[in-house]
């Protein structure tokens, strides 16, 4: 892999992770704040620390939000109805932004590939958690 194909690498990997840190919080805070679930919220924070390792402060400097294509907001992001499209649409972000890091780091890390890909899996069942929860509310 060339110089700039690694930079390419790591800008991809630094905004997923954001992502998926970011869109994680989302849904712990509101099970937290709001729900008041302790074991989901729990469940979340875990997932959310098991990123730690994955973090890097020299990948920031392959961060480029001025030339960002896509930083602007567009319609569908601004609307939200309820709760439940704020929970679907984070669980949906984090989910693809764990793939994208799972995929990703195969070119550079196969070990943190194979935990991206723990995380993404126990997202898909604190979705489940969460949705089965809100129907026996």
């Amino acid at each position: 892999m060339t110089k700039e194909e690694t930079s390419k690498i790591e800008r991809l990997i630094d905004a997923n992770l954001n992502r998926l840190k970011e869109g994680i919080r989302v849904v712990e805070d509101i099970n937290r704040y709001i729900y008041d679930d302790p074991a989901l919220t729990a469940s979340l924070k875990t997932l959310r620390h098991m990123l730690q390792t994955l973090y890097s402060q020299e990948r920031l400097t392959h961060r480029d939000i001025q030339n960002d294509v896509q930083k602007g907001t567009i319609a569908s992001e601004l609307k939200r109805s309820s709760l439940n499209d704020l929970v679907i649409a984070n669980f949906s972000r984090s989910q693809e932004a764990a793939r994208v890091l799972e995929e990703s780091f195969k070119l550079i890390d196969p070990e943190k590939s194979a935990l991206c890909k723990t995380i993404r899996y126990g997202l898909y069942n604190a979705e489940k958690a969460f949705f089965i929860s809100a129907q026996e509310s």
